[in-house]
């Protein structure tokens, strides 16, 4: 597993990361083996929020149960969590508050000192940068939080936050995967008259977030569209698949890996967040890390999704 030091910071994180929102009903043998497996694979990071679970803060108690981390064990992970999504309504909050009161219910739940990196999840349209970077400031000074990021943030909403928050925003987790992927391949098509994909879906946000040393974590990395069933084996996708399944053969891994190496192929250096709770399809995506798509590889992939190479 390749590892880097996030820009801003001086946190040693992996290409992939474990995201553990799908744990609330897992045993603690369950828990363990796939946080395991995640270890034995290389990952250094672990993604939680505090929506994630049937009650707020239910996957972060239940990992927190289950593993309890001792102060040694601690120091060996990246814990990041996220706040900002009130599951009534849904609503957003990003006031001073709100963030405060999500990082304590983290901590307490997590079982930790503090959290290596914190997220703002989803943008809040009523927010007041001043309140945010009021409640940095605060859990930054009392060694709560180590660094700040945000999730599926735009360029301006990024920009409005670094006018008042004095930390680096080092993070931004956005949804990307081979047939999700608008943040690519509408710059392929740029200036393309009369190409659907040439239409700007895309705000600039990972050219923005190259130029800033934001780190992009990859959410959804087997996802075919929002929430609407993964792409890998399916019968929507024979040709992608077809090409998918040859070069994971010629490179004697899962397809789960060729499509990981999609993503981490960018030099953007970009992250994957992985959601399965499958210690086997782990240890698959993590291989990943260590494959090398050559561009005429890379590209034929995003031909094989859809998009149009001019």
């Amino acid at each position: 597993m390749r590892t880097f030091t996030m820009p801003g910071t001086e946190l040693t994180v992996s290409d992939v990361v474990l995201g553990l929102m799908r744990i609330q009903h897992l045993s603690d043998e369950e828990v363990r083996r796939l946080v395991g497996a995640a270890s034995d694979a290389g990952v250094t990071v672990l993604d939680h929020a505090d929506i994630y679970g049937e009650k707020l803060h239910g996957c972060e108690r239940r990992f927190g149960e289950a593993i309890r981390l001792s102060p040694s064990e601690r120091e060996r992970w990246v814990i990041q969590s996220k706040a900002g999504i009130v599951p009534q309504g849904p609503s957003f909050d990003h006031s001073y508050e709100h963030i405060m009161a999500t990082v304590h219910g983290s901590l307490d739940a997590l079982g930790t000192d503090y959290l290596d990196l914190l997220l703002l999840h989803r943008p809040d349209a009523l927010v007041e940068p001043e309140e945010v970077a009021r409640a940095f400031d605060e859990l930054e000074a009392a060694g709560k939080v180590r660094a700040f990021g945000v999730s599926n943030h735009t360029p301006g909403q990024v920009e409005l936050l670094r006018r008042y928050v004095r930390q680096p925003i080092v993070a931004n987790q956005l949804q990307l995967s081979i047939t999700h992927a608008p943040m690519i391949a509408q710059g392929l098509a740029a200036n393309m008259q009369g190409l659907p994909q040439s239409v700007s879906r895309d705000d600039g946000v990972l050219d923005y977030c190259r130029l800033h040393d934001i780190t992009v974590q990859a959410w959804s990395p087997f996802q075919a569209g929002f929430f609407d069933g993964p792409f890998l084996g399916s019968e929507r996708y024979p040709e992608l698949n077809a090409v998918i399944d040859r070069i994971a053969a010629d490179r004697g891994v899962p397809p789960e890996a060729i499509a990981v190496a999609w993503i981490t192929r960018h030099p953007a250096r970009m992250q994957v967040v992985l959601g399965t709770t499958s210690p086997e399809r782990v240890a698959a995506a993590a291989l990943g890390s260590e494959v090398r798509l050559s561009r005429a590889e890379w590209y034929e992939l995003v031909r094989a999704a859809g998009y149009t190479v001019p």
